[in-house]
C-alpha cells in the first residue's frame, strides 16, 4: 500500500467514523421521541416526518455514502468535499453543508456527468447554472459501517493517470443474486442524462442488452419524486413489466432507494383490474410457442391479426364502432309504464342527444334510465287512489325492467364479440359490413373463431380497455403522473396511445431493445412507431449502446449473431471486462441428457451464485428438468407460472429469461433444428447469450445456424 493511498484511506476512515457518530446521534434523538398515536392531524403530520427521518437515518447508518466530490464554486471559490449517498443527511450543528448530499440533488449530478479534464464543470440548480472546478472524484465502498474500498476516478492535483473504469469493472465483476440491485454508485454520464430528464417528456430508450436501461428507469422514478415532489406522487406512478417474475426480480431497487408505493404491474393485470373482469387469457407461452415452433415463420406485416390489433388503425376503427352504437342505443318504441300513459321516444331522445350528450355512452344510458324512473315516480303521484297507485307501480316496475333490457349491454367483452360476429350486434348489418371491410383479409374469420371459443389473447386487451374508456368516464384514481414501460419493443402503438390517455402531460419512460424483439407478431419493429404518437417537442430518444452486464467475450460473440442473423440489429459496445472465452460444446443427440448433466456439473464446480440452463421451448424445459432431477441435480423450473424469482440454479425457456441475468448460462440445442436461419430465431439466441455475466456455454447439435460463427467445437466424452 503506497503512502498516498494509505493517507487517503486513513482520511476516509476517520471521516466515516465521524459521520457514523453524527448519524447515530441524530437517530437516537429521533428514537427517543415517543411515537405519536393520537388523532390530532398536525401531530400526525409531524410524526410522519419523524418516521421518514428515522428510516432515512437507519439506512444511512449502514452505508452513509458511496462517493466524494471535491468542488469549488466559481473561479475563486473554496474547495469543498461533498459526500454523496443514497439518501441525504442534514447539517450538523457546526457545518454549513449537509453531512451527506442526496444523489438526486443538483450538485450531485457532477459526480456522474464530470468525466475528467481541466475544463470548467457546471450543473443546473434551481437558481440557474452553477460553474466551478472539480478537484477530486472518489468512489467508496462501505458495507455494514466498514470502509472496504476506495478508488479515485479523477484527481486534479495528481500526476498519476486515473483509470476511470476501474471501480466500475470491480462492481460489475461481483456475482449476482436473485434480485436486481441499484446502481447509484456507478451511474454513468449517459444514464444520468436520462434519469434527470424533464418530467413531461416521453423518453424512448433504445438500450442494448446489459445497458442498465431497466435500472435507469427505476432510478428515474426516484429522481422525479425528489425533483417534482409537489407535482407527482409515488401512488400515481406505475411500472409495466413483461411478467410477474420480472416484477419480483426488480422489486428491491426502489425500496433500496427509499421509494415506496409505486404501482408495479403487467399490462394484463392492470387491464383486468380496470375492466373489473377476470378474463381467462390464452397463456402467453401458448401464443409465443404457436408462432415460434412453426417451420416457416408466419407473416409479421401490419396486415396480420396480431399486428393489426396493436395498430392505431384498429383504435380508430373501434372508435367508429362505438360511435355507431350511439345511434342505436335508444330503443325504437315509446315507453308506456301502464296502459294509457306514454313517454314518447322523441322525449327520451331529447334527454339522450341533448341534455346528457356530454356524457360517455354508459353514463348517458344510466342518466336516461334514472330520468325515466323519476318521471314514473312523478306520474305515480297523480294516481286517483292508493290502490291504483300500487297497481301502476307494480306494472311500471316490470315494464321499466323490460325497457332497460332493450338497451345495448355496455360491456367491453360483449361488444368486442359482437364486432367480430361472435354475438348479436346492436348496430345494423350494413354498418358492420362497412367496418369489416376495413379489416385485413382473414382477420374477421380468425378472430371470430377464437372469440366464440372465449379465447382472448393479450393482444385483445388494448381494444377491450379502449372500448371501456369510450363507454365510461375516466376515474381520476386511474390517472398516472408517470408511466414506465419496460420491454417496450413487445408493446404495440395501440398500447402506448391508450396509456397516454391515462397519464398527465405525456410523462413516459419507454425502454427496450429492438434486437431483443422476439415477439415480432405483436411488438414494434421500429421506435418510430412509438415516437410518432407524441409531438416532437414532447419526445426524446436516448440510445444506450454500452453493455455493462457481460464480459467482452460474451458481448462480441452475441454481436456476431446480430450482425449475421439480424443484419440490422443494434450491437453492443462492451465495458473492458475480460473473462473466459465462450465455449461451443458438442452434444450428440443420443447422449443429450448425459452431456447436459455432465457439463452442468462442470459449470457448477465454479460455484456461481446464479446460473441457468436455457432451452428452446417450455416443453423441452419441463422434460429436461424432470430428467435432470431424476439424475440427482437440483434445479428450479421457471415456466412462467410463478410470481417470484428464486435465484440459485434454474432451467427455463429462452424467451422467459428476457430481462433476467445469471452469472453463468448453459444454452441447449443450438442447432438448425431448434434455431432457424431467420432474424427472429437469431434474436432469440442473442437474448439467451446476453443473459450471462461471466460464463457462456452452448451445447450444439449437428449443424449450427449460419449466424453462429465458431471455427471449432469442443468434443465430448461421456
Amino acid at each position: 500500500m503506497d503512502k498516498d493511498f494509505q493517507s487517503a484511506y486513513q482520511e476516509e476512515h476517520s471521516k466515516l467514523l465521524l459521520t457514523l457518530e453524527e448519524v447515530d446521534a441524530q437517530l437516537k434523538r429521533l428514537t427517543d421521541i415517543p411515537v405519536y398515536t393520537g388523532h390530532d392531524f398536525t401531530e400526525q403530520v409531524l410524526e410522519a416526518g419523524r418516521e421518514q427521518q428515522r428510516q432515512t437515518l437507519t439506512k444511512s447508518a449502514r452505508e452513509p455514502y458511496f462517493g466524494r466530490l471535491d468542488f469549488a464554486e466559481g473561479e475563486q471559490g473554496e474547495r469543498r468535499p461533498l459526500y454523496i449517498g443514497k439518501v441525504g443527511v442534514g447539517k450538523t450543528e457546526i457545518d454549513e453543508e449537509p453531512l451527506v448530499v442526496d444523489w438526486r440533488a443538483p450538485v450531485a449530478s457532477l459526480f456522474y456527468s464530470f468525466t475528467g479534464g481541466e475544463e470548467i464543470a457546471e450543473y443546473e440548480a434551481p437558481e440557474g447554472i452553477v460553474q466551478g472546478l472539480v478537484f477530486l472524484k472518489r468512489n467508496l465502498v462501505i458495507r455494514q459501517r466498514m470502509l472496504e474500498r476506495l478508488a479515485d476516478t479523477y484527481d486534479r492535483e495528481s500526476s498519476e493517470p486515473v483509470v476511470t473504469d476501474e471501480f466500475l469493472v470491480y462492481r460489475l465483476g461481483e456475482n449476482k443474486d436473485n434480485k436486481l440491485r441499484d446502481i447509484v454508485s456507478t451511474i454513468q454520464a449517459e444514464q444520468d442524462r436520462i434519469i434527470r430528464a424533464a418530467k413531461n417528456t416521453a423518453l424512448i430508450i433504445q438500450g442494448v442488452a446489459g445497458s442498465g436501461k431497466t435500472t435507469v428507469a427505476l432510478h428515474r422514478l426516484a429522481f422525479l419524486l425528489y425533483q417534482y415532489q409537489e407535482q407527482v406522487s409515488a401512488e400515481r406512478m406505475i411500472i409495466f413489466a413483461p411478467n410477474h417474475m420480472f416484477l419480483d426480480y426488480i422489486s428491491e431497487v426502489l425500496p433500496e432507494l427509499g421509494v415506496g408505493d409505486i404501482q408495479q404491474s403487467t399490462f394484463a393485470d392492470w387491464a383486468q383490474q380496470l375492466l373489473e373482469s377476470d378474463i381467462r387469457l390464452v397463456p402467453q407461452s401458448e401464443t409465443y410457442e404457436e408462432w415460434f415452433e412453426t417451420t416457416t415463420r408466419p407473416d409479421v406485416s401490419d396486415a396480420t391479426p396480431s399486428r393489426y390489433k396493436g395498430s392505431l388503425a384498429f383504435m380508430e376503427l373501434l372508435q367508429q364502432y362505438v360511435g355507431l352504437l350511439e345511434q342505436h342505443s335508444v330503443p325504437e318504441q315509446d315507453f308506456s309504464p301502464w296502459d294509457g300513459k306514454v313517454l314518447t321516444r322523441e322525449q327520451i331522445l331529447e334527454w339522450y342527444n341533448v341534455e346528457y350528450r356530454p356524457y360517455p355512452l354508459a353514463r348517458r344510458k344510466e342518466r336516461v334510465l334514472a330520468r325515466l324512473h323519476r318521471w314514473i315516480e312523478m306520474e305515480l303521484k297523480q294516481a286517483p287512489s292508493e290502490a291504483i297507485r300500487k297497481e301502476r307501480r307494480k306494472k311500471a316496475a316490470q315494464r321499466e325492467k323490460s325497457y332497460a333490457a332493450k338497451w345495448p349491454r355496455y360491456e367491453p367483452i360483449a361488444l368486442y364479440k359482437q364486432l367480430f360476429k361472435a354475438g348479436k350486434s346492436a348496430v345494423t348489418a350494413e354498418q358492420l359490413e362497412e367496418i369489416w371491410s376495413q379489416l385485413p383479409a382473414g382477420m374477421l374469420k380468425a378472430v371470430s373463431t377464437e372469440l366464440k371459443k372465449d379465447r382472448i389473447r393479450d393482444e385483445d386487451l388494448p381494444a377491450l380497455v379502449y372500448i371501456h374508456t369510450l363507454l365510461h368516464e375516466m376515474d381520476s384514481k386511474h390517472r398516472f403522473d408517470h408511466v414506465v414501460i419496460d420491454e417496450a419493443q413487445d408493446f404495440s402503438p395501440f398500447h402506448v396511445a391508450l396509456l397516454n390517455q391515462y397519464v398527465r402531460g405525456g410523462s413516459f419512460t419507454i425502454l427496450g431493445d429492438l434486437s431483443q424483439g422476439i415477439h415480432a407478431y405483436r411488438g414494434v419493429h421500429d421506435w418510430q412507431e412509438m415516437s410518432s404518437l407524441f409531438n416532437s417537442e414532447q419526445t426524446d430518444y436516448f440510445p444506450l449502446t454500452r453493455s455493462y452486464r457481460s464480459t467482452m467475450e460474451i458481448i462480441e460473440f452475441a454481436n456476431i449473431i446480430l450482425e449475421h442473423g439480424v443484419r440490422n440489429g443494434i450491437t453492443a459496445v462492451p465495458v473492458f471486462r475480460s473473462g473466459d472465452p465462450v465455449r461451443l460444446l458438442e452434444c450428440p443427440a443420443p447422449q443429450r441428457v448425459e452431456v447436459i448433466a455432465q457439463r452442468w456439473q462442470e459449470l457448477q464446480a465454479k460455484e456461481f451464485r446464479t446460473s441457468a440452463i436455457l432451452t428452446r421451448t417450455l416443453h423441452e424445459a419441463r422434460e429436461l428438468h424432470e430428467q435432470l432431477t431424476a439424475a440427482g441435480l437440483d434445479l428450479h423450473l421457471i415456466d412462467g407460472g410463478k410470481a417470484t424469482y428464486q435465484g440459485g440454479h434454474s432451467i427455463l425457456p429462452v424467451y422467459l429469461s428476457k430481462g433476467l441475468e445469471f452469472d453463468a448460462v448453459l444454452l441447449t440445442d443450438v442447432d438448425q433444428a431448434h434455431y432457424h436461419d431467420d432474424p427472429w430465431d437469431a434474436r432469440l439466441l442473442y437474448v439467451g447469450c446476453t443473459r450471462a455475466l461471466h460464463e457462456l456455454w452452448l451445447l450444439c447439435g449437428e449443424k449450427l445456424p449460419d449466424y453462429v460463427r465458431q471455427p471449432q467445437l469442443e468434443s465430448v466424452e461421456v
